[in-house]
């Protein structure tokens, strides 16, 4: 670590101390679903304010130029302090912003402001029939003039209820390869046409949801780059945040890890803890190993993203350690509360995958078996890619 993110480091842990909230999860659990959006938009603009927000970020837009050392400390400080994430903000300070800047024309990259401000963008990626194989998508954008008629539907969109802006591949053309007809657009979320439905999960919890759009003109102003350009535009700007979320999610899961060990090993009634448990302190030892695994691959990641490397199958096995990790742990962390910890929370709200609340978290947990690409399609790169073995018969 260089030494002005060593610097940023000892900055953002004083501001911490100081002004991280209080009881937060408290808070954000007596508040209905757009209020619990408000309350993280509040401390988006919090953060910002202090400067703590984006200290990544080139300085003309608005960030503090520590590359990615500094996102790095301000992840590791803000599990250290257990505060709370911008977490409706991620495909806003991540994918939409990471997108702007690099690919965006000079009235585009204006809308970097409004994501600082508390702006949130959602993504149009995922359809019905086209997860895994995000190029099959069949969305349709036919151009018109100057504007683009949009129809289709997309799925899977964290708080698209609450976004301004989506983040959107659709097909331009249909007659080109599948990976060669797709475009990239900035659709405005308030436009005529535009049905969104949440998704309720096990949880309990409407974080995604479903989007329709129905002859929804977008100008054509609106397109980021080329048309064709959409899947070479979503690779080049998502692969390298895709490992920095991960990442992320890996400080906060080792936080929780070390958090949950000091309460185990803490003496209870008639002065015994459970950590004197033989059985449970070896439970503990395998998730404290999975943590140091996961801690090395970041590492590595970090390593190549500093340098701008290509990520390549190493994002695959870091996504596949995490998930089983964050499984791992959330059942661990469930198991030493007993039965209190079976009791229905009433209406959770969203505060991340390890909220506290470790059985809902761990229902949650299974959601990154499928995120940021299924287990399978990672299974599948790091065999093809890595190992050299043949490719799955295709249809």
């Amino acid at each position: 670590m260089d030494a002005a993110a060593e610097q940023y480091r000892a900055e953002i842990r004083t501001w911490l101390t100081e002004r991280s909230p209080q009881g937060w999860r408290e808070t954000v659990q007596a508040k209905d679903e757009a209020g619990v959006v408000e309350y993280y938009r509040d401390w988006t603009r919090r953060l910002h304010g202090a400067g703590h927000l984006v200290p990544h970020w080139p300085i003309e837009f608005g960030g503090r130029g520590l590359g990615v050392a500094g996102q790095v400390v301000q992840q590791q400080e803000l599990s250290f302090a257990d505060a709370p994430r911008p977490r409706p903000m991620a495909i806003s300070l991540g994918h939409a912003a990471a997108t702007l800047m690099e690919h965006g024309d000079a009235e585009q990259k204006k809308l970097v402001a409004a994501i600082l401000d508390g702006e949130i963008f959602c993504q149009g990626f995922s359809e019905p029939g086209a997860g895994s194989d995000l190029a099959a998508l069949r969305c349709r954008a036919e151009r018109d003039g100057d504007r683009y008629i949009v129809s289709g539907q997309k799925t899977w969109s964290s708080f698209a209820r609450y976004a301004s802006w989506c983040l959107l591949l659709a097909r331009t053309d249909v007659d080109a390869p599948k990976h060669r007809g797709i475009s990239f657009f900035l659709v405005d979320m308030r436009s005529p046409g535009i049905t969104v439905r949440p998704i309720k999960q096990a949880t309990g919890s409407a974080e995604f949801c479903e989007i329709f759009f129905d002859d929804v003109e977008v100008p054509a102003s609106m397109r980021i780059g080329a048309e064709g350009e959409g899947w070479r535009i979503a690779q080049t700007t998502l692969t390298n945040e895709r490992a920095l979320q991960l990442i992320e999610i890996t400080s906060a899961l080792r936080s929780s890890y070390d958090r949950l060990v000091a309460t185990t090993a803490a003496p209870a009634v008639g002065g015994t803890a459970l950590l004197d448990d033989p059985a449970l302190r070896q439970r503990f030892a395998e998730v404290g190993l999975t943590m140091e695994v996961l801690k090395a691959l970041s590492e590595q990641s970090l390593t190549r993203v500093a340098r701008f490397d290509d990520i390549g199958p190493l994002s695959s096995v870091l996504k596949i350690s995490l998930s089983k990790a964050l499984q791992d742990f959330t059942r661990l962390a469930s198991e030493t509360e007993g039965v209190a910890g079976l009791t229905d929370p009433g209406e959770p709200r969203e505060v991340g995958y390890v909220s506290g609340r470790h059985f809902t978290d761990h229902v949650r947990s299974w959601t990154w078996t499928i995120a940021a690409g299924t287990n399978e399609i990672q299974r599948n790169i790091i065999a093809e890619r890595v190992l050299g073995l043949p490719r799955e018969p295709r249809a």
